[in-house]
C-alpha cells in the first residue's frame, strides 16, 4: 500500500506533515504545468503566466529544501530506524522538484517567443495536455491514500507508461523531419519535457510504494 513502508518506522505519525506538504508540492507542479502548456499551445502567451510559474517554481524549490532539512533532523533524532522512510521521501521530493523544472522549461519555450498554437493538430495536443494533467491529480490522490493497494498503483503506472510510446514517436519524427528547424525543434523539446514529466510522475508513485533498493534502477536521468 502507498506510503505503508514509510509509516512502519519508529516515528509513525511524525512525518505526516511532510507527506501533506509533499502532496501540496505536487499540486504546485501541476499548476505550473497547466499554465506553461496553456501558454505554449494557445495564444495566451507567456506574459500572463510567467511570474506565477516562476514564483511557484521557487516555492517548490524552497519546500523541497525545507523538507529535506526536516528529514535530516528526523534521522538525527530517530536514528536509523526510519532511514528507509527518509530516503524514500527524499526521492519523492526530488522527483517533484524535477517536474517543476520541466514545467518551467516549457514556459521558457514561450518566453523565447515560440508557440505551438498554430499547429494543425493542436486540438489533439491540448487533449493530451489535459490527460497528462489528470495524471498529476491521480498521483497526488495515491500519495494521500494510505489504503491504496498495489492494483491501483499498477493501474496508474500502466496508464502513465502507455503515454510514453506516443510521446517518443513525436520526438523520433522530429529527428528525421524535413520541416524547418524553427518548427520541429520547439516541438521536439516540448515532447522531451513531457516525457520527463511522465517518467517522474511514475517515479513519484513508485518511490512511495516500493522499498528503496528497488527504486531508480531504470528511470531516465534528467540532464
Amino acid at each position: 500500500m502507498v506510503l505503508s513502508f514509510f509509516k512502519g518506522g519508529s516515528g509513525e505519525g511524525d512525518l505526516d506533515h511532510i507527506f501533506a506538504k509533499t502532496i501540496t508540492m505536487l499540486g504546485n507542479a501541476r499548476h505550473s504545468f497547466d499554465l506553461a502548456t496553456l501558454a505554449l499551445l494557445t495564444d495566451a502567451g507567456a506574459s500572463a503566466v510567467e511570474a506565477d510559474i516562476r514564483e511557484t517554481d521557487e516555492r517548490i524549490n524552497s519546500d523541497e529544501q525545507e523538507l529535506r532539512s526536516e528529514l535530516v533532523v528526523h534521522v538525527s533524532v530517530k536514528g536509523n530506524a526510519d532511514i528507509g522512510s527518509v530516503l524514500g521521501l527524499t526521492l519523492v521530493l526530488k522527483k517533484i522538484e524535477r517536474i517543476g523544472d520541466q514545467a518551467k522549461n516549457i514556459l521558457e519555450l514561450s518566453v523565447s517567443g515560440l508557440s505551438l498554437a498554430s499547429r494543425p493538430n493542436v486540438d489533439d495536443m491540448l487533449t493530451q495536455r489535459q490527460e497528462l494533467s489528470t495524471l498529476f491529480t491521480e498521483a497526488a490522490n495515491l500519495l494521500g491514500d494510505p489504503g491504496a493497494d498495489e492494483d491501483a498503483i499498477s493501474d496508474f503506472t500502466d496508464r502513465a507508461n502507455a503515454t510514453l510510446p506516443g510521446i517518443q514517436e513525436v520526438i523520433d519524427q522530429c529527428m528525421v523531419s524535413d520541416q524547418p528547424g524553427h518548427e520541429v525543434v520547439p516541438l521536439a523539446f516540448y515532447y522531451r519535457y513531457l516525457k520527463r514529466i511522465v517518467v517522474n510522475l511514475i517515479g513519484v508513485v513508485r518511490s512511495s510504494s516500493e522499498p528503496v533498493p528497488l527504486l531508480d534502477h531504470h528511470e531516465e536521468t534528467d540532464i
